[in-house]
């Protein structure tokens, strides 16, 4: 499984990868900002899964979303995460369309692996 993780912290972004990395069939390429993963998947085919910071500079986890909403089949993850647990803010990713939402908090890794093996009712997100 491919992994676009696009996080601007990147103590956190090594602790994902490392901790998602531990499974031989994952593979995890990390970016600063939504541009510059955007620019890597322009005009290439879409990894398995994106894992999204939500607060990004530049464009946000929400923008990076409306951009490759359209190219995302049933076949393809998107995980929204944030530090914020604000229902209004999860409400908005609904109506955008964003079906998975993880909060950075002690589970997040628990969290992360449960919705990208398709194990996620279990914890607080959404399908």
């Amino acid at each position: 499984m491919l992994i676009h993780l696009i996080e601007d912290d990147d103590i956190y972004a090594e602790f994902i990868r490392r901790s998602l990395a531990q499974n031989p069939d994952v593979q995890i390429k990390v970016f600063k900002t939504a541009e510059d993963c955007l620019n890597a998947i322009n005009g290439s085919s879409l990894p398995d899964a994106f894992i999204v910071d939500f607060k990004l500079p530049g464009k946000s986890g929400i923008e990076f979303y409306d951009a490759v909403k359209g190219r995302l089949t049933d076949d393809h993850k998107l995980i929204m995460m944030s530090a914020i647990d604000d229902g209004a803010m999860v409400l908005n990713f609904i109506r955008k369309g964003v079906r998975d939402y993880v909060i950075k908090d002690d589970n997040v890794i628990e969290s992360l692996k449960a919705v990208l093996e398709g194990k996620d009712e279990d914890y607080y997100l959404f399908s």
